[in-house]
């Protein structure tokens, strides 16, 4: 290798160092590496800036559009409540998990599958009250390695199926006498598939972090607020237990008591039936109101809020806390005239810690009381400096669309059928159902814009920068034929090496320029020894996918790094065993299904 090779595979390690050993950011890491890669010239500017419009980067950012707009629109919470379930523990949750997303994975792109499923998974663990980092990881995992069951699950398995095609009737390769078949490669991929979720129920709890305790503390001195909730007519609640409803799940929050008929019901039990018209009295926390009010079929009880003259989606939360100059002090909710006076109606109050039993419209209002209330988006900036508050201060929160579920589903299933069939890119797919989002109302043009992890793109357009420095310097392809020189004749561990080597290529370039790497190396050994090229280039299918040991191995991994809270030496921790144990289980039954000597 020439001097440029050595600093480009330097600057590349060095930047995985810091990585696992530091606590620094990793989008910051991997620019300065692609600085320092351009400003000694291994890469040119637009080389080095080339990821940033590469298809996949470009991809993933659309998909965060939507993603948003599926979870906007309370498609994340229907799939979440219809195909999740409700499981007793964490290893049933990430069983119950993992096979769909596997076996989705297997015929769909993985991209929009775990960008669909993250804000489904973060809403699901909250209500079992499970680490949301012991199931992202795992469902990257899932999508990955289900991609490699099928020949369309991914494609680095179409890439190299047609490098095999083109090698048909070659004299080098007279054994190929066709490529693989759609659904061959689950030969392979359904043991590593097994493998995959028993390493994960084994041993996740142990080697992933653990962040439900932070989770449950943030909740223990949080200020009590009490709200008032109607089941609405039709509501998928009706008829349903409070405990099957999810009433009783959600951190922070606690069920007063039922008002039914003008009868109060106070000792409420997880097996109180529900029916249409019930008033739920509940008290809790800022974040537990606010994903009550996102709950389908419930709605605040004060009619108020649907005098407001707007769209309540075009509405948010605002938090204010009242001072001894409020014109209503003395006044019961239900006698002041807020909406009139406000434009904006009380959703709940809160009173120094105290649990408030009385329903909204009775409380008596007091100075140093904090209202939780629903606004237009012009509310903050007008009454900031207004002596009728002490604070004023907007809530993360934004209604949920239930009434165009519909339409994001529909524009989510068209895009994956257009891509799945070739029809458009899954680029142009991407793009085109963001605008549809947008155009159809699932999502505002503003938090289409919000919705993108500029910092999850960083990451992903300088490693492939830095993967790129490698390919170009020839340190990449040299690496891999110095190792695979190294194990001599036998085809067994030469099969091994060829997935090690590519398994580590993938966790530092791109799987697709992994494998195209590796190929050429693949069949000039299997040619050399006399041996069938299929077994050597499945096994490169498997291994360009096996990115478990680093987030920026594959852009799955990238997607969950930030909402997982996850640090690079997590995956390494948890990835790189899982990847020897793949690596294993595809050198022993690639060549059972496969043979060295002969035409499969």
């Amino acid at each position: 290798m020439d001097i440029q090779a050595y600093l480009a595979l330097s600057i590349v390690l060095l930047c995985f160092a810091v990585l696992v050993f530091t606590r620094f950011a990793a989008d910051a890491v991997l620019v300065f590496g692609l600085l320092v890669l351009m400003l000694f010239g291994v890469l040119e500017p637009h080389e080095a800036f080339s990821g940033f419009a590469n298809e996949g980067t470009l991809t993933v950012a659309f998909m965060f559009v939507v993603a948003r707009g599926l979870s906007k629109t309370g498609v994340a919470d229907w799939v979440a409540s219809n195909l999740l379930g409700k499981p007793g523990s964490l290893g049933l949750a990430q069983l119950r998990l993992m096979v769909p997303v596997a076996a989705m994975s297997s015929v769909v792109n993985n991209t929009p599958v775990v960008a669909m499923m993250i804000p489904t998974v973060i809403s699901w663990a909250k209500r079992l009250r499970l680490s949301v980092s012991q199931l992202l990881m795992p469902l990257s995992y899932a999508a990955i390695i289900g991609g490699a069951c099928t020949l369309v699950g991914t494609s680095t398995n179409l890439v190299v199926d047609g490098l095999m095609r083109e090698l048909i009737d070659s004299s080098a390769h007279p054994e190929l006498t066709r490529g693989l078949g759609i659904f061959e490669l689950a030969l392979v991929g359904i043991p590593c598939v097994l493998v995959v979720l028993l390493y994960v129920l084994l041993f996740s709890r142990v080697l992933l972090p653990n962040s439900r305790e932070e989770y449950q503390a943030q909740f223990e001195d949080a200020r009590q607020y009490t709200v008032e909730m109607l089941i609405e007519k039709s509501s998928p609640l009706v008829n349903k237990t409070v405990g099957d409803a999810d009433l009783r799940n959600l951190p922070g929050l606690f069920l007063i008591e039922i008002e039914r008929n003008g009868h109060l019901i106070t000792a409420v039990g997880p097996k109180q039936i529900l029916r249409e018209g019930d008033r739920l009295v509940f008290a809790g926390n800022v974040e537990s109101i606010v994903d009550l009010q996102n709950m389908r079929g419930l709605r605040p009880a004060d009619d108020q809020v649907f005098k407001i003259d707007s769209e309540r989606s075009d509405r948010h939360l605002v938090e204010v806390v009242i001072s001894r100059n409020f014109p209503q002090l003395g006044k019961s909710v239900k006698e002041g005239k807020f909406r009139t006076t406000y434009g904006a109606a009380i959703i709940a109050v809160a009173r120094e810690g105290q649990r408030l039993r009385n329903r909204i419209g009775d409380i008596v209002l007091k100075p140093g009381d904090t209202l939780l209330i629903e606004a237009g988006r012009s509310f903050e900036r007008q009454q900031r400096y207004v002596k009728d508050f002490l604070l004023v201060r907007s809530i993360d929160y934004s209604p949920v669309s239930y009434e165009r579920m519909g339409i994001a589903l529909a524009i989510f299933t068209v895009m994956i059928l257009a891509a799945s069939f070739r029809i458009v890119s899954m680029l142009e797919a991407a793009m085109v159902a963001s605008v549809a989002m947008v155009a159809t109302r699932c999502i505002r043009i503003e938090e289409a814009r919000n919705s993108i992890d500029w910092q999850v793109l960083l990451v992903i357009g300088a490693s492939i920068g830095l993967g790129l420095s490698l390919d170009k310097t020839g340190a990449a392809p040299q690496m891999a034929t110095f190792f695979l020189g190294a194990v001599g004749e036998s085809p067994y561990l030469v099969l091994a090496m060829l997935f090690f080597v590519t398994a580590g290529l993938s966790a530092m370039i791109s799987n697709v320029a992994a494998a195209v790497i590796m190929f050429p190396i693949a069949a000039a050994l299997s040619a050399g020894m006399g041996l069938n090229l299929t077994p050597f280039a499945v096994t490169l299918m498997i291994a360009a996918s096996a990115s478990f040991a680093t987030p920026i191995g594959y852009q799955t991994n990238l997607m969950v790094y930030g909402p997982g809270k996850y640090r690079f030496i997590d995956f390494v921790r948890m990835g790189l065993p899982l990847t020897v144990l793949v690596g294993l289980t595809t050198v022993v039954f690639v060549p059972l299904f496969w043979s060295f000597g002969g035409a499969p």
